[in-house]
C-alpha cells in the first residue's frame, strides 16, 4: 500500500507543473473572459474592480451587429472550404505516399515544410504572390493570356476569401497527409492480400477496407482540422485584416478589433466566447462519436 501511494504521489508531482501551467495560462484567462463578457468593460472601466454588471447586454449588442453575423458566416465558409480541400488532397497524397517507392520519404519530408513554416511567413508569401501590382500569380496568368490585366485578388470580396482558403490549405494538406498516411500504414497488408485473392478491385479495397478502417483517424483529422481552422487569426489578420470591407472578417479578428482597436473589451470577450462555444460543441460531438465507436 505504501509503495502504491508513493507511486501515485510521484505521478501527481510529475503532472503538477502542467496542471499549474494550464490553470494559470489557460484556465484563468477563460474564466476572466467569461466574467468581463457580462460586465461594462471598456478602456475607461477595465481597471476598476467594481465594474457594472450588465448581464447579456454585450451579447445582445454583438448579435445585433451585422458584421458579427457576417463574421460567423465567413468563419464557417472559410473552415468548410479549407477542410474539404485539405482532406481531399491530403487523403490522395496519403494514398500515394503510402506506396513503397524510392523517394517517398524524401518527397514527403519536403511537402511537410509548408506545415512547419510560421503562419505569418506563409501569409506574407501568399500576400505577395496574389498582390495586384507585382504578384507572380497575375504575371503567370497574364503570360498564359488567361487574364488581360492584373487582378486585385485581395482587394475584392469575392476573391479574397478564396485566396485565404488556398493559403491555409497549403499549410493544412501536409498535416492531413501525415496523419492519414500513418493510419493507412497501420492497416494490415494481409487484409489487402485476402481481398485481392477474393477478386476485389483497387476501388473496392479503397471503399470497403481503407476508408472504413480509417474512420477513427478520419474523425480525428477532421475535428483537429476544424478546431485549428475555425480559430484562425494570424493568417487572416496578416493577409487581409478582415477586409476588404469586412469581406473576410472572421470571429477571431472581429473579437480582436472590438477589444484592442475599439476597446470594447466586454463585447470582444462575448464574441470570443461565441467562438469558444462553437469549438466546445464540436469537441463534445467528437467525444460522443469516439465513445460510441469504442463501445
Amino acid at each position: 500500500m505504501k509503495n502504491r501511494w508513493r507511486n501515485k504521489a510521484l505521478g501527481y508531482c510529475f503532472i503538477l507543473p502542467a496542471v499549474i501551467y494550464m490553470l494559470v495560462f489557460i484556465g484563468y484567462p477563460i474564466v476572466y473572459n467569461w466574467v468581463i463578457s457580462f460586465q461594462d468593460a471598456t478602456a475607461l472601466t477595465l481597471r476598476n474592480t467594481n465594474r457594472a454588471f450588465i448581464g447579456l447586454e454585450n451579447y445582445r449588442n454583438i448579435f445585433a451587429d451585422r458584421t458579427f453575423i457576417a463574421a460567423i458566416a465567413h468563419t464557417f465558409i472559410y473552415t468548410i472550404g479549407c477542410l474539404v480541400i485539405q482532406f481531399v488532397l491530403g487523403f490522395l497524397f496519403a494514398i500515394f505516399f503510402a506506396k513503397d517507392f524510392k523517394l517517398s520519404k524524401t518527397i514527403r519530408g519536403l511537402v511537410v515544410i509548408s506545415w512547419m513554416l510560421p503562419v505569418t511567413v506563409t501569409a506574407l508569401v501568399f500576400k505577395f504572390m496574389f498582390s495586384q501590382d507585382s504578384g507572380i500569380i497575375n504575371t503567370i496568368l497574364m503570360n498564359l493570356h488567361i487574364i488581360k490585366e492584373p487582378v486585385g485578388w485581395l482587394l475584392q470580396g469575392g476573391t479574397a476569401m478564396w485566396v485565404l482558403i488556398i493559403a491555409n490549405s497549403w499549410v493544412g494538406i501536409p498535416f492531413n497527409m501525415l496523419l492519414l498516411t500513418t493510419g493507412i500504414n497501420n492497416i494490415s497488408k494481409d487484409i489487402y492480400e485476402a481481398a485481392e485473392i477474393d477478386g476485389a478491385t483497387k476501388t473496392q479495397q479503397l471503399f470497403k477496407i481503407t476508408i472504413p478502417l480509417l474512420k477513427p483517424t478520419i474523425m480525428s483529422v477532421l475535428v483537429l482540422g476544424f478546431v485549428l481552422t475555425f480559430k484562425v487569426f494570424d493568417l487572416v489578420y496578416v493577409m487581409t485584416g478582415g477586409g476588404p470591407v469586412d469581406a473576410t472578417e472572421v470571429l477571431s479578428t472581429y473579437s480582436y478589433k472590438l477589444s484592442f482597436q475599439l476597446f470594447h473589451f466586454g463585447e470582444g470577450s462575448a464574441a470570443a466566447n461565441v467562438l469558444f462555444v462553437c469549438l466546445f460543441i464540436v469537441a463534445l460531438i467528437y467525444l460522443k462519436t469516439t465513445t460510441n465507436e469504442e463501445s
